[in-house]
């Protein structure tokens, strides 16, 4: 086995190379071309692309033996799945300008009613005399293992046509993903665009037909992105992620089908993918699952911290700057224990001085600055609701609870041009809650 392991990743076999470069490729393609058609919201075209082509592929295998042309040619049947692709999109966009149906059932009715032609044609190629479909099972089910020196260099040319125009019309179909009404209005030729795009689609379908065959093809459309979404908020990086991810995902698969032969290439790239996109979901750093739970746990750490420092100045602001730990419970349904050790905590950071007892403390000169700002901040938020949102009185204070957190320095100062001069002049303002009736 770990000859075996050497010998597939130090490409000993040309074979091997040959394949690794295919599949390597195929999956760079897909997953940049994929970014753009997940951002569309279109991930079930791919789907419907890759079924709509198996009309194409039997049509041409059929011409294939009846002129005398080898029918086991790839980019024989490939010029027949792109044809019958085309078509299928055509039919898309048909359907979808003739009538009121949505994308969805658009593009379920187009995948179904050519899966099925397809099916049958495949059906009447098993019964032909002499007809075989084994040429056929290798772009149905995948087979990179047969991918010659010719269908490399056809995939190394489309992936390279994939990406350079992907590169060169960036910010085109940018625009064309996030705000496709203001680029139909700014004069910008959106529906060319979007056809290219899909024919773009449409050629990665193509090549990934011998790679992970018809029925897969769409998981490298879709699995790339989708994980590359988990790792950065920047297209480009995205779409770099993306890429990468999609090479890898083929590289992996193409290994563990060398050194494992009785399992399908096609299915290991697809789960490869899946595993890439499982571990992106769990430690993406933009929107991985264990991301989210630390920052949601530090973001109540914070949430706890300010309200405690709230409570102590509003305390503090009513009587002697001393403020006990009974008058500081009183204000909030806190937990003893855990007041205690949250003041404690402060105590740390150095914003707080404790008396020995433990039970009283007041604020010190970071302290207090820290907590006028935060009792500003809700407090001109609250000045805000009442006079200008219509709020309930009863309601003002849970309401300012939910912003005052995230109130930056421009908004603060939007805040005070609002409500004019008087929250210049003090910088704390004093508690509207206090002058209602």
């Amino acid at each position: 086995m770990m000859e075996s392991f050497w010998r597939v990743l130090l490409l000993q076999d040309h074979n091997t190379r040959v394949v690794m470069a295919g599949a390597c490729l195929f999956g760079a393609a897909a997953g940049l071309a994929g970014t753009f058609l997940l951002l569309r919201k279109r991930s079930l075209l791919g789907d419907t692309l890759g079924h709509a082509t198996l009309p194409g592929i039997t049509l041409a295998f059929l011409l294939a033996e009846t002129f005398g042309i080898s029918p086991r040619s790839f980019l024989w049947l490939a010029l027949g799945a792109t044809i019958s692709g085309v078509a299928g999109m055509g039919a898309v966009l048909l359907i979808r300008k003739t009538s009121r149906l949505k994308d969805d059932a658009a593009l379920a009715i187009v995948l179904s009613v050519f899966f099925g032609a397809g099916i049958a044609m495949l059906s009447a190629i098993q019964q032909l005399p002499g007809g075989q479909a084994a040429g056929l099972e290798r772009l149905i089910y995948g087979n990179p293992a047969s991918m010659t020196s010719g269908d490399a260099w056809f995939v190394l040319l489309a992936s390279l046509l994939v990406a350079g125009v992907c590169g060169f019309l960036f910010k085109e179909f940018t625009l064309l993903c996030f705000d496709e009404a203001y680029a139909l209005t700014a004069g910008w030729p959106v529906r060319p665009l979007d056809a290219l795009l899909m024919g773009l689609v449409v050629l990665v379908t193509i090549v990934g037909l011998q790679t992970v065959g018809i029925l897969l093809v769409v998981a490298l459309l879709v699995i790339p992105p989708a994980a590359a979404r988990f790792w950065s908020d920047d297209l480009r990086a995205m779409a770099l992620v993306a890429a990468t991810a999609g090479a890898l995902s083929s590289l992996v698969g193409v290994v563990a089908s060398a050194l494992l032969p009785g399992l399908p290439t096609g299915a290991l790239i697809v789960l490869s993918a899946a595993l890439f996109f499982g571990v992106s979901l769990l430690i993406g750093k933009k929107r991985g699952l264990v991301i989210r739970l630390l920052l949601e746990r530090e973001a109540g750490r914070r949430l706890r911290r300010e309200h405690v420092l709230r409570a102590i100045f509003e305390c503090a602001e009513d009587g002697q700057p001393v403020v006990t730990l009974e008058e500081v419970l009183a204000k909030r349904p806190w937990k003893k224990n855990e007041l205690r050790s949250e003041i404690g905590q402060l105590a740390d950071d150095g914003l707080l001085t404790t008396e020995p007892s433990g039970t009283s403390f007041q604020l010190n000169g970071r302290g207090d600055s820290e907590a006028r700002r935060l009792v500003r901040n809700h407090r001109l938020w609250e000045i805000y609701l009442l006079t200008h949102a219509d709020v309930a009185p009863a309601r003002v204070d849970r309401d300012a609870d939910l912003i005052e957190h995230v109130l930056d320095q421009r908004l603060v100062d939007e805040l005070e041009d609002l409500l004019d001069e008087k929250a210049r002049e003090r910088l704390v303002p004093g508690n509207p809650e206090k002058k209602l009736p």
